[in-house]
Parts: structure tokens; C-alpha cells; sequence
């Protein structure tokens, strides 16, 4: 069951690329990424939290690749990753080109630092020969140094000034196979960057608010930038950048994703924040289920509401629905009629059961 929004965003249309399997930009779903913070060096770990970001919803992850040893792990990474690889390139254009013949599937990159002309089309060149796309990545911390000295600081005019020359450099290079993203900490002015970018280039953009903190603030400095964007229908690609784990960061683009109805993958809980009039323990139930649901991929809707104030017209819109009231019992609803009293012990794995069994049945339809 589906609740139909009220209001529908029209997404800006953008060329489309491809990362790997993943396909970027027009009507494509807005994929969710995120960054290994382990030694891309250390294949097995590297591996080991790619698994991890996938397994929550990650559709494309990037790496570090600082040095000779980290882009010739890329041979191991690429060969057993379940998603896509993007090479972190900063500055040696060598790295970038051992990034794309050892299996990368996108160069984040800067072309206006890394060199001279002849270098940037070395890079290109290496793109091209290995199908790799490229993100031109512009960030408020390290824009060009001629480009800071004439707006005298980081603004919106100095960040898309700097990502339309890059654009040029790659299309005088016969090169269109490429996103871009305009980042800041600032929400305001990524916010303001990527709206006047969005209006001078069709290429697919990455949304990000870059340096967001930790897991609190920064999921919700993200939240209010990209959902601001994603509101407007700007946006092809989304990176929550967090000082937590990578995990944390796929959990977070896809609720924010979600919450728009622009993604539908796992289960979406509605829930109440609890009150005296609560029938059960209402935030650790939901805790537990957040934790035993996680491997649910189908999309599917549930209800945990203390008690009958909101719980059933809550449930009356989800596909499953557990109301609190009765004494040491609740109420479940299924597809918003009510069905059984519930021992308030045994609501954790009844649900569980009737969201496992629910996911399987529509599976099997498809």
C-alpha cells in the first residue's frame, strides 16, 4: 500500500551516463553513494565495507586512491565488488589513468588541478579506452586559485564558474561522458551553486553538502540541502558525507529519498515519538525492527503507533500496522482493517514474520 503524494516533483531532465551498471541522469532512479574511509591498500577490508554499503542500499561507492598501491588494489576491488567503483583522484594524473585501466568505473577528478593540458588529455584518453565515466568534482575548500582571488571568497558565482570551465576543458577534449557536483559545508550556498549550474548545463549532477559533521548535525545540514534541491527536481545522484560510518551515510540518503517518494526500497516506518498514552515501549520496539527488517529490500509500508489517538488512521494507510491501547495488548492492522489482538510481548516477531511473508509475496508477483 502506497500513499499517493500530493505532491509530484518534476525532476529536471539531464543527459544520462553511466557508472559502471548504474545508469545516471534523465528518468533514472537518483542513486545513493558514499565513500570506504578504510586503506584502499587493504583489499580485504576495503571489500568488507563495500559489502556493508551495498548490503543497506549503496548503488555506487568511491575510494581513495592517494597512491600507486591504492590504484593497483583497484584490480582486486573492482574484480569483486557488487557496485560500482569510483576512483578519488587528487592532483597526480597518474593515479587516475591507473585507476581507469585497473578496473575503475568513474574518475572523481578535477581537471583544473591536475596539470596542464597534456595531462588532462592523457586522463581523458584513459577514460575513454576503459569506459569510464568522470565527476568533475568542485568543492568550496579548493577552488582555483585565479578563480578565489577574483570573487575574494567561496561563493555560488566562484563554485559554477570554476565547474563550467571544467566542463570546457573535457568537452574541447570530445569527452561528455561525465556528472558534476558543486559542494560546500555552506547549505545556503550549495543550495544557490547548484541551482545556477542546473541552469546553465544539462549534464547529471551529484548532490552533496560536503563536511557535514557528524551524525546528527550533518544528516540534517544534508537533509535540508539536498531536500531543497530534490524538492526543486534538481539532483541525479546523492552523497550524505558524514563523520560516521559509511553505513550511516547510505541509511540516511535513502530515508531522505524516501521521505520525497523518490526511492522505494525496504521498509518505511511510520511511528510515533511516544507519550504517556503509549500501550508499549514504542522507540525501542522500533529500534529492534529497524535492525531486524534491514535485510528487506522489497518496498513495504509499517505502522507502530502507541495508541489509538493516530494509530488507526495511520495503519489504514500502510501495509501493516500495530496500534497500542488495550491492556498489555495491541491491535494489528493489515492493509488498514483491523485482524488481531496482540500479546504486546509477541509484537516484534509477528511483525517480522507478516513483513517477511508480505516482502515474498510480492516478490513472487514480479
Amino acid at each position: 500500500m502506497s500513499i499517493r503524494p500530493f505532491r509530484d516533483i518534476k525532476r529536471r531532465v539531464t543527459k544520462v551516463i553511466k557508472v559502471g551498471k548504474v545508469k545516471i541522469g534523465g528518468n533514472n532512479a537518483i542513486s545513493v553513494q558514499s565513500m570506504t574511509n578504510t586503506l584502499t591498500r587493504n583489499t580485504k577490508e576495503t571489500l568488507n565495507q563495500i559489502g556493508k554499503i551495498a548490503e543497506v542500499g549503496g548503488d555506487i561507492v568511491r575510494v581513495s586512491c592517494p597512491d600507486e598501491e591504492s590504484t593497483h588494489a583497484l584490480k582486486e576491488i573492482t574484480k569483486h565488488s557488487p557496485i560500482p567503483i569510483v576512483a578519488d583522484i587528487h592532483f597526480h594524473f597518474k593515479r587516475a589513468i591507473e585507476a581507469a585501466e585497473n578496473g575503475s568505473d568513474c574518475l572523481r577528478i578535477n581537471p583544473g588541478n591536475i596539470g596542464d593540458i597534456n595531462k588532462i588529455s592523457q586522463v581523458i584518453s584513459a577514460a575513454k579506452n576503459n569506459n569510464c565515466s568522470i565527476r568533475i568534482g568542485v568543492n568550496s575548500g579548493s577552488l582555483e586559485k585565479d578563480i578565489l582571488e577574483k570573487f575574494k571568497e567561496p561563493c555560488p558565482e566562484a563554485l559554477v564558474e570554476s565547474a563550467i570551465r571544467n566542463i570546457k576543458i573535457l568537452e574541447d577534449l570530445d569527452f561528455f561522458n561525465f556528472k558534476i557536483s558543486v559542494k560546500s559545508s555552506d547549505v545556503f550556498l550549495s543550495i544557490k551553486a547548484y541551482r545556477e549550474l542546473s541552469k546553465v548545463t544539462d549534464y547529471p549532477l551529484h548532490l552533496g553538502i560536503t563536511e557535514a559533521g557528524s551524525f546528527i548535525p550533518g544528516s540534517i545540514k544534508s537533509s535540508i540541502g539536498l531536500g531543497n534541491l530534490l524538492l526543486d527536481g534538481i539532483g541525479d545522484t546523492i552523497r550524505v558525507s558524514l563523520s560516521d560510518d559509511p553505513v550511516e551515510e547510505i541509511k540516511v540518503g535513502n530515508e531522505i529519498l524516501k521521505s520525497l517518494n523518490l526511492r522505494d526500497r525496504g521498509v518505511k516506518i511510520i511511528s510515533c515519538p511516544s507519550c504517556a498514552r503509549q500501550g508499549f515501549e514504542v522507540v525501542e520496539t522500533v529500534k529492534i525492527l529497524e535492525e531486524k527488517l534491514s535485510h528487506i529490500k522489497t518496498p513495504l509500508t509499517l505502522s507502530i503507533i502507541g495508541c489509538v489517538v493516530n494509530g488507526p488512521g495511520e495503519a489504514s494507510q500502510t501495509d501493516i500496522g500495530i496500534t497500542g491501547g488495550g491492556k498489555d495488548s495491541s491491535m494489528l492492522y493489515l492493509k488498514g482493517l483491523q485482524t488481531e489482538k496482540l500479546d504486546n510481548r509477541n509484537i516484534i516477531s509477528k511483525v517480522v514474520q507478516l513483513v517477511e511473508q508480505k516482502a515474498q509475496e510480492i516478490e513472487k508477483k514480479k
